[in-house]
């Protein structure tokens, strides 16, 4: 038999890997979730002014009304969205890896 085919070797042969797929689905649903989780958490509160005798134009203050849940489906979509720019950055990298390289060190 020789030295190749020890079962120290063929470790990793046993092991099941988590599908390809399963990163950018995960992200996709975050982003999913995080939109809808905003907009039906959306505050309808709202008001207008009106100041028929002031020359000088209204200007808010910039405040803005957010409710905490939308502010969760936002926080969500964003951690959808970092989830997607990490396994794109990641595909990118493998894929500008030498054709030759398997990624073992040699030594």
């Amino acid at each position: 038999m020789g030295e190749d085919s020890t079962p120290e070797e063929n470790e990793s042969a046993g092991r099941t890997k988590v599908p390809g797929a399963a990163l950018p689905l995960l992200g996709v649903v975050a982003v999913l979730a995080g939109v809808l989780i905003a907009y039906l958490n959306r505050d309808f509160t709202g008001w207008f002014a009106y100041a028929p005798l002031s020359n000088k134009p209204f200007v808010a203050d910039r405040a803005a009304f957010v409710t905490e849940g939308t502010q969760v489906g936002l926080a969500v979509m964003v951690a959808g969205l970092l989830l997607l720019a990490f396994w794109a950055g990641y595909r990118l990298g493998r894929r500008s890896s030498p054709a030759g390289s398997t990624g073992k060190i040699q030594g």
